[in-house]
């Protein structure tokens, strides 16, 4: 079996919890070969794990550096054919349609078409026409604005310029970079989340017919609201944008054979946004139980421990003022904060950093930086608390637990489905809430150690590692049959007689 593991912007290049599920799945079925392709910045990033045995190659896709082709796309450039104006205009139409009308069976419509429009920009790219070229032309600039004059019915919006228009046009270039990609061969293509990389999957799946599985660690389409929230582009540029993903989205649900959420929350989520239950399989994270051994001890002193990388996902600043809280109480306390910080999220942990010492706890919280063993960071405080504002189904709480920590956490994505009983669950954003958890805990020695003890009852219950494999192994084996009904490959379809267009070929 030669499964085709597709990352954005995690595996093999940055640490988190979709870099250790990636690795998780290629050590642990090695009988399979993998290769990994990775929608990275620019090509020019290092490897942070040694990459498996069953590990054949890494390929990389650049978004935001040069064009892989060399050529440079020129606003305004040369005139594309045809067969892009038609797909370019279907797209183009999709995004700027109001989202009211899509919450209706127009809808699932809207959704068909998108994906339609995706093949014809795939199929311009792979019959030798520059996309990139395509995407940023005066023809394509032209026609958002045209499509937004004619389609958009919110008057009291802004309409948008030629330079948003133009800004739109060098986003899309960039994002649509996997369909002039070269099509990855393999027997499955497995989606690591939904959005951009599933790009990768749908082209193998129009040329050669390969099924395509999706997970979706947090909910890509909600991340990607969040992070609209302070970016600095107009209004039209934020609905063009907000547009593309929600499309995306959508047409990955669709074309999808298989959608294996990580939670019960992630699936409600999918099901809302036109996923077929069919065709979905609840997967939760596994971890190793013998790799996160019980504490046998607490610290000296209280203390709170977080793990995790530094981001404004992970939403630090409500920890750290839920801990100037539980010190007004528990003076002794300490917060020790582990993990590591990207590159791009610099300026979030210098914030952290100046909110510790504007609350007057330096030397009590402390952002430690990365650690070599996770279970050191676990066993290091006497509960572990998760503050994220999105998450999927996260290993740091399985973690904690598995070490037999209780842990304060969130309620969003599939927190509340790992901890049950065995922990605190507030509200996101709330940090008198969060510091009340910590204190009852903190103070109850009996209710502290019980709550630790089925936790890691829990996971070894329900959340090993050898079952979240065995899971993925079935769904593998399951699609590694012909696909009845299967679209053939392009060169088949080209010369068959009645073409019938397929979208999806799923099961």
């Amino acid at each position: 079996m030669r499964i085709a593991l597709v990352s954005e912007g995690t595996y093999p290049y940055a640490m988190g919890g979709v870099s250790i599920w990636c690795e998780q799945l290629i050590r642990g079925i090695p009988d399979y070969r993998w290769q990994v392709v990775a929608l990275t910045v620019d090509g020019s990033e290092k490897s942070v794990f040694v990459p498996p045995s069953n590990l054949d190659g890494v390929h990389s896709i650049p978004l935001w550096g040069g064009r892989p082709s060399g050529r440079k796309a020129r606003l305004g450039g040369d005139r594309p054919g045809q067969a892009f104006v038609e797909s370019f205009e279907m797209f183009v139409r999709a995004l700027v349609t109001p989202l009211e009308t899509t919450r209706s069976d127009q809808g699932a419509v809207t959704r068909s078409l998108f994906l339609l429009a995706l093949r014809g920009l795939y199929e311009y790219a792979a019959d030798g026409g520059d996309l990139s070229g395509a995407l940023v032309s005066n023809e394509a600039v032209a026609m958002m604005l045209a499509a937004w004059r004619d389609l958009r019915v919110d008057e009291s919006a802004p309409a948008p310029t030629v330079a948003d228009a133009v800004q739109a046009a060098w986003l899309f270039e960039h994002m649509l970079r996997p369909l002039s990609a070269p099509v990855v061969d393999a027997d499955i293509v497995h989606s690591s989340m939904n959005g951009l990389s599933t790009l990768v999957g749908m082209a193998a799946k129009w040329r050669n017919g390969t099924p395509l599985v999706m997970s979706e660690h947090g909910i890509y389409l909600r991340e990607r609201y969040i992070s609209y929230l302070h970016e600095d582009a107009s209004h039209a540029v934020r609905v063009l944008a907000l547009s593309f993903f929600r499309s995306l989205a959508g047409a990955a649900y669709l074309i999808t054979d298989v959608l294996a959420p990580h939670s019960a929350y992630n699936r409600r989520w999918q099901l809302h946004n036109g996923a077929d239950a069919d065709r979905m399989w609840t997967m939760y994270n596994g971890v190793e139980p013998a790799e996160f051994p019980a504490a046998t001890s607490e610290p000296d002193v209280p203390t709170i421990s977080f793990m995790g990388r530094v981001d404004p996902l992970k939403d630090l600043h409500t920890l750290i003022r839920a801990f100037e809280l539980v010190r007004k109480e528990i003076p002794e306390a300490r917060l020790r904060i582990f993990g590591g910080t990207p590159a791009v999220n610099r300026i979030y942990h210098e914030s952290c950093e100046r909110l510790i010492t504007e609350l007057g706890l330096d030397g009590a919280a402390k952002l430690e930086g990365r650690i070599g063993n996770a279970v050191d960071a676990y066993h290091a405080g006497s509960i572990v608390a998760l503050t994220s504002i999105s998450e999927g189904f996260p290993y740091t709480v399985v973690e904690a637990m598995a070490c037999g920590r209780p842990t304060v956490c969130t309620n969003v994505g599939g927190v509340s489905e790992a901890v049950a009983d065995t922990g605190i669950v507030v509200a996101p954003r709330d940090h008198a809430a969060v510091a009340d958890a910590c204190v009852k805990l903190l103070r109850d020695d009996e209710l502290r150690h019980r709550l630790g003890v089925a936790a890691r009852a829990r996971v070894l219950e329900h959340f090993t590692l050898s079952q979240s494999l065995q899971m993925y192994r079935n769904v593998y084996e399951g699609l590694a049959t012909p696909l009845e009904g299967a679209e053939p490959p392009r060169h088949l379809r080209d010369a068959a007689p009645d073409e019938t267009v397929i979208l999806g070929g799923a099961r």
